[in-house]
């Protein structure tokens, strides 16, 4: 996880932010959670919802559901290539939204988003200090 490591150093409120761009850029996080069925990966994304452990993802598979442009317009707010966007989502994207549902639901996530009073960037620059 070196890579991810490195990119992810200082990056916390912009990669956060970008996240947050990211999931209202999909229709937020239903329209997020129906692409990944869509792709065959409604249980990876279902597992960041529930209240167990988190699945993995690969950046490869991020790639797939969200598609070339949403990765690029990440990239372009971190700085860093198509490559390295792609596997800091799959790092940060299963943390992000985990957190956004503490409940075990989706229900009301969208709204979380919007609420946070440091927004999503705060939220993920808290937990990659850990």
């Amino acid at each position: 996880m070196g890579m991810l490591d490195d990119v992810m150093g200082g990056l916390g409120k912009e990669a956060g932010g970008g996240i947050a761009d990211l999931l209202k850029g999909q229709g937020g996080l239903g329209g997020l959670m129906e692409k990944f069925g869509q792709n065959g990966l409604g249980d990876v994304a279902g597992s960041w919802v529930g209240k167990g452990a988190n699945m993995n993802i690969s950046p490869e598979q991020i790639s797939q559901v969200l598609g070339s442009s949403p990765i690029a317009d990440f990239a372009r707010k971190l700085g860093v290539s198509p490559e390295q966007a792609s596997e800091t989502l799959a790092g940060l994207l299963p943390e992000a939204v985990d957190r956004l549902t503490p409940g075990g639901t989706a229900d009301g996530a969208d709204d979380l988003l919007d609420k946070l009073p440091g927004g999503v960037g705060d939220m993920i620059g808290g937990f990659l200090k850990r």
